[in-house]
């Protein structure tokens, strides 16, 4: 059927002496080495919190009192780590899996990007009433795809409390790619506050955890580095939108330890291999909040897989993960040394880290830290943002570099409150910095339309320079083609563009055609907005609340949704039940993913194909945000 799960497609011998020589594999008949669990010994170290085989498994859900971090801690836990087991599935099979809540109140789980059916996907109030206290939940459903996901807790804040665990499908048939042995990394965020506090405070005052702001001192070693010009006019941006450095992100390292596998940096969790194998690491983004940039200094990797689904081999450096995403990369050590696999946080607030080693007790130097730099901040810089206006951007004039000419010093947001009254953009903000901050306003919440953000030029921004589309006969731009105002070339905030090589969703491309061919028959446009100041996200201006019914997929039709964020965060937005094919220009290779990431001010559209009857969630995986507000429900029928 199209659309439900992994199609198995035979490969050409082009296309996987292609897929053999990007992988460094040499021959076609490389590729027939069987696949991971056929070799037990290859899996002895994949997951540090232990492995549930399937296709029965039995779960219990507790809170206990457990170390992290060096301290003492009450996480959520199942079967008795945190996070939770490594749960192995195989395709072809019926899953069986008994959950039982041995909370003081409701709980959940959910199988994020599983295709299943509606009753099963566990999320309270949308397609099942959640799991009471005491109480077993039995999901059945069959295994219909392979790959690399996870699972975590669709119940209140929960999931922020350790609520989470690794899920994997081993393929039915032979994969397109070959590896020696198997490691899984699930990244993570703890705090040991409780996620309420964390929400009250945010609501609060939305920089509370943000000691990141810019400071006059930061300024000017910013115009000795980059250059005067280069450095007003950042920050004139800035200013014209009413933004500053803590935008990135709202919840940081002064609260967060970062976890790899529920280890904290100083723990050295060791990833064994042997020199000469070839290592498959399935990197999960299991956290609440934060996205990571994950580099493996000395090796170079190579991504084959996005979100469970296999992709055309891209060599990398580094990839950045968003919450939720899951990226499967093979490397291939062949020293017999040890390296630092490094996931430093895209607020360069702190990182997890492990190493990949021959033997335990081996350790690797970290690598240099990074800043947010304006350098880095070329997602949001003059060229980043199509359809900006950049002439009109808080008075800069020529960016003259002489004596900052029609500049509004009291307009430079993001200064900090250290410096002088008059350059510090703060008025009666105080050290949050941020009074009068309205992401709502900003093309989406009232009208979504053109007032909120001066200078954008939102008739290219919503594509509507009819010249740049490429029209198919019911007037919609041809499936498969990059939306205007996307940026799927670019890594996004704090990556320096050409320092090193980066994936970027550019990159990712199908390793086969996808079944449904059909062009879209309709489009349906949403604005992610949110106002920063209240700490309030939404849908079109709307949270969740008031709302006053779901979004309508016709059963069995094909869709195009287009996804456009009036705001300075990035979002990763999330559909349940359905795969969403990223348009990233590739025509028919345009990859499938469960979670797409949106930067600010972009334009991303997905095609769908809605053939999952039932009501499925909708929402921003940032899980303060969802909270917030940034959250719908679908209803295909």
């Amino acid at each position: 059927m199209p659309g439900s799960g992994v199609i198995h497609h035979p490969l050409t011998r082009r296309q996987i002496l292609k897929g053999g020589a990007a992988l460094g594999l040499g021959s076609a008949a490389a590729l027939g080495v069987g696949p991971s669990w056929a070799d037990p010994w290859g899996r002895s170290s994949v997951y540090a919190q232990g492995a549930e085989e399937g296709p029965e498994v039995a779960l219990a859900i507790r809170q206990e009192t457990l170390p992290i971090d060096g301290r003492s801690a009450r996480p959520m836990t199942i079967n008795g780590t945190s996070p939770g087991p490594l749960i192995r599935l195989r395709e072809g099979q019926e899953a069986v899996l008994k959950v039982t809540n041995l909370l003081e109140e409701p709980t959940s789980i959910h199988w994020h990007g599983l295709i299943l059916p509606p009753g099963m996907d566990g999320v309270p109030g949308v397609s099942f009433a959640g799991i009471a206290p005491g109480e077993t939940f039995t999901y059945r459903f069959p295994v219909r795809q392979n790959g690399t996901y996870w699972y975590h807790s669709h119940s209140g804040l929960q999931e922020q409390l350790g609520h989470a665990g690794p899920l994997i499908i081993d393929a039915a048939k032979r994969e397109p790619f070959r590896y020696d042995r198997e490691h899984v990394l699930l990244l993570t965020d703890w705090t040991f506050e409780d996620p309420m506090t964390v929400f009250r405070n945010l609501k609060t005052a939305e920089g509370y955890y943000n000691d990141q702001e810019r400071t006059v001192a930061d300024f000017f070693a910013d115009v000795r580095e980059q250059g005067f010009a280069a450095t007003a006019e950042m920050r004139s941006m800035w200013a014209k939108m009413r933004m500053s450095s803590r935008d990135i992100a709202d919840v940081t390292g002064s609260t967060y330890s970062y976890l790899l596998n529920g280890h904290a940096p100083e723990e050295n969790w060791t990833a064994l291999f042997k020199a000469g194998e070839r290592i498959r690491l399935r990197v999960i983004n299991g956290s609440a909040m934060s996205y990571f940039d994950v580099r493996i200094p000395g090796l170079k990797m190579t991504v084959v897989a996005a979100d469970g689904q296999p992709v055309q081999p891209v060599p990398v450096d580094e990839f950045r993960i968003a919450v939720a995403e899951t990226y499967d990369v093979l490397v291939a050590p062949e020293d017999d040394t040890a390296y630092t696999i490094f996931a430093e946080t895209m607020d360069r607030s702190g990182y997890a880290r492990a190493t990949l080693a021959p033997r335990e007790g081996m350790s690797a130097p970290l690598p240099e830290r990074r800043t947010i730099a304006d350098r880095g901040m070329e997602a949001m810089g003059a060229h980043a943002m199509p359809g900006m206006d950049h002439g009109a951007m808080a008075g800069m004039e020529d960016s003259d570099a002489e004596g900052m000419a029609g500049m509004d010093h009291g307009a430079m947001a993001g200064m900090g409150d250290t410096g002088p009254q008059g350059m510090a953009g703060m008025g009666d903000a105080g050290p949050q910095g941020m009074a009068g901050m309205d992401h709502g306003a900003m093309a989406g919440t009232g009208t979504a339309g053109a007032q909120g953000m001066p200078g954008m030029d939102h008739g290219t921004m919503a594509g509507m320079a009819g010249e740049r589309r490429r029209l198919g006969a019911n007037g919609l731009l041809a499936a498969g083609t990059a939306q205007p105002g996307s940026r799927y070339g670019q890594a996004g905030i704090g990556i320096t563009p050409g320092e090193r090589r980066t994936l970027v969703y550019g990159d990712l491309k199908a390793f086969t055609p996808w079944p449904d061919r059909r062009e879209p028959e309709r489009e349906l446009e949403l604005h992610l907005t949110g106002n920063m100041e209240r700490y309030i996200w939404s849908f079109d201006g709307k949270t969740f609340s008031e709302m006053t019914g779901p979004l309508h997929f016709r059963h069995g039709e094909r869709l195009r949704l287009v996804l456009v964020n009036d705001t300075m965060m990035e979002h990763p937005i999330h559909l349940h039940g359905m795969w969403m094919e990223l348009e990233n220009g590739h025509g028919a290779l345009i990859p499938r993913k469960h979670t797409l990431n949106v930067k600010p001010g972009e334009r991303v559209s997905a095609l769908i194909t809605a053939d999952a009857e039932g009501s499925w969630a909708f929402h921003c995986h940032l899980l303060y945000h969802m909270k917030a507000g940034m959250f719908r429900v679908v209803q295909v029928s």
